[in-house]
């Protein structure tokens, strides 16, 4: 993401998962919630397609807490402007939770504008280990960041494999 933020020219930054769809009119969306707001950042709603009852719910979830707390998931979208992503430094170098780190950076420049059009995230996630199972994985993996666990360990639990510098 800091590599992506390197190359891009904007003077606003957009962060979108490979498995995330961006609505329509996604730039225009942003400059008018960024103008309007008079905020340096935000996110936007999520949608998990394909939809089902259960991951319907996961959405809702989803979109009240970040709302609430000011902290998004990268499945949201997270977008910033240029100068304040450089003012935090960037997205930190950690393997797991980097969404949440930089969203508590973020908020020292105050809370995110939250663009209520949907980007649309794939369920695969959900789908692949069980909706249930991947629901109570991913509150211990949170709790256990916000209680100080290592994010490298964490990201092993989630699956990801270390890669090579």
């Amino acid at each position: 993401m800091n590599a992506g933020a390197r190359g891009a020219r904007g003077d606003t930054l957009l962060f979108l998962h490979a498995d995330t769809i961006a609505p329509p009119r996604t730039d225009v969306l942003i400059a008018n919630a960024l103008v309007h707001s008079g905020r340096a950042w935000g996110f936007f709603k999520v949608g998990i397609v394909p939809r089902t009852p259960l991951l319907s719910l996961v959405a809702f979830a989803m979109n009240a807490r970040s709302h609430l707390s000011g902290i998004a998931t990268g499945d949201q979208a997270i977008f910033v402007r240029r100068a304040v992503f450089e003012a935090v430094g960037g997205y930190p170098d950690i393997p797991l939770m980097e969404d949440i780190a930089i969203c508590k950076a973020l908020r020292r420049f105050g809370r995110p504008v939250r663009v209520n059009a949907r980007v649309l995230t794939s369920a695969r996630r959900w789908q692949k280990k069980g909706a249930v199972r991947t629901i109570l994985l991913m509150w211990w993996l949170r709790l256990n960041y916000f209680l100080g666990t290592d994010p490298g360990v964490l990201a092993r639990r989630y699956g990801y494999v270390p890669r090579a510098r």
